[in-house]
């Protein structure tokens, strides 16, 4: 199981804020990654990667000790399945085209569209 916890972090302004916010939030037990998407002077999103759900105290600790605040903690279990649940309306829509690959709309009949190649033709770079 995958599990994301986003939390919303407050005080950040630059790239050393992340990197000390980074480092605090990697030395906590279970952590494997750490993303932050920087708002200078706002809100930062810190999406903390894990196996299993990790302990909330845990991690307002180390955002604390790394000079920060933690406004909101968001979790996410499952995180892996979700995202690509998601994701595949997006997916499938890409591999309906008429090209005989899917199940689009290729002519009247449920039938795909057949592929054709000339191998005479040399593919383009």
């Amino acid at each position: 199981m995958s599990t994301v916890t986003t939390l919303g972090v407050t005080g950040m302004t630059c790239g050393n804020c992340v990197a000390h916010v980074t480092k605090d939030l990697a030395a906590v037990p279970g952590v494997v990654d750490v993303s932050v998407e920087l708002h200078a002077g706002g809100t930062s999103d810190v999406a903390v990667f894990s196996d299993a759900p990790l302990d909330e105290a845990a991690l307002r600790e180390a955002v604390d000790e790394a000079g920060y605040d933690v406004e909101s903690v968001a979790v996410q279990t499952d995180a892996l399945a979700a995202q690509q649940a998601a994701q595949a309306p997006a997916r499938q829509e890409a591999h309906n085209c008429a090209c005989g690959c899917g199940a689009g709309e290729a002519s009247a009949t449920d039938e795909p569209a057949q592929k054709t190649y000339d191998l005479a033709v040399p593919p383009r770079a």
